[in-house]
This record gives C-alpha cells, sequence and structure tokens, in this order.
C-alpha cells in the first residue's frame, strides 16, 4: 500500500477535503502524512507596516510564512489526533511545484489533491494545481472530488 502521502492545503474548505482523505488514506494505510502549503514571497516594506502595528512581543512572528504556517499546523493537528506521524512544509513556491518538490524531495508514493480548477472549462487550463500535478507527479496522484 501507501507508506509516505503529500497532501497540499491553502485552507479553504475544498483543500480540506483533500486533507481529511489524505488523513483518512494515512491511517488505514499506517502512512506518514507531508502537508505542503504554498506561499508567494511578501515585499519588505508590508511586512515592517504590519509589524509596526503588532504587539513587541510578535513582531518577529510577522512574515510571509505566518498565515501559511497557521493553516499547515490546523491541518496537522487533525492528522495527528487520528494518531498519523505529519511533517509540515511551509514552500515559497507556486502551489503545484511546492507539491511537486515535496513528493520528490520525500520519495512519495502517493499525492493526494482536491478537484477543485478541474471543472467546466477551466479543466483545460495548464495552471490548475491538480491537472498539473496529475501530469507531472512523480508517484500515484488521487484527485479527490471536493468541488
Amino acid at each position: 500500500m501507501f507508506t509516505r502521502i503529500v497532501v497540499g492545503t491553502d485552507g479553504s474548505e475544498t483543500a480540506g477535503g483533500a486533507v481529511r482523505k489524505a488523513i483518512e488514506l494515512a491511517r488505514l494505510a499506517g502512512a506518514s502524512l507531508s502537508i505542503v502549503s504554498a506561499y508567494q514571497p511578501v515585499s519588505g516594506r508590508r511586512v515592517r507596516d504590519e509589524q509596526e502595528g503588532a504587539p513587541a512581543d510578535i513582531q518577529h512572528e510577522i512574515g510571509p510564512r505566518e498565515d501559511v504556517n497557521l493553516v499547515l499546523e490546523a491541518a496537522a493537528s487533525e492528522a495527528r489526533r487520528e494518531g498519523i506521524e505529519v511533517t509540515t512544509h511551509p514552500i515559497e513556491a507556486e502551489p503545484a511545484d511546492a507539491i511537486l518538490n515535496t513528493a520528490e524531495a520525500t520519495k512519495a508514493d502517493l499525492i493526494v489533491v482536491g478537484n477543485k480548477g478541474m471543472t467546466g472549462a477551466r479543466r483545460y487550463l495548464l495552471g490548475s494545481v491538480p491537472n498539473n500535478i496529475s501530469h507531472h507527479a512523480p508517484c500515484s496522484v488521487m484527485i479527490v472530488r471536493t468541488t
């Protein structure tokens, strides 16, 4: 069966469906789970502006990964409650690249991704995350119906 599973999340409800399916599969297979969330770089000026309005004791925590870390920790907590070994991966990259690179680095044997972006005419766009992953994955891919 599967021993290493990778799933991506952006914190949305549809991504949550993919995370829940990955957790279920990891629990059934006794697999480890890598949860990935991508983020884009944020200008230094924006970071400084946000830090200025924050209490002094948390200013150092404000940066481009702040929201991503919250999303990852929420998903990881859900997996840990099921007794799953989980690792989080906040990655500065496009979402599909972040998931694919993590799958390669962890030698994953399954990527779980939601089908968001694969409906209607949009399913033909090369930029959709599930479409890109399904064509370039180094392992099996499960596309979960989340929409």
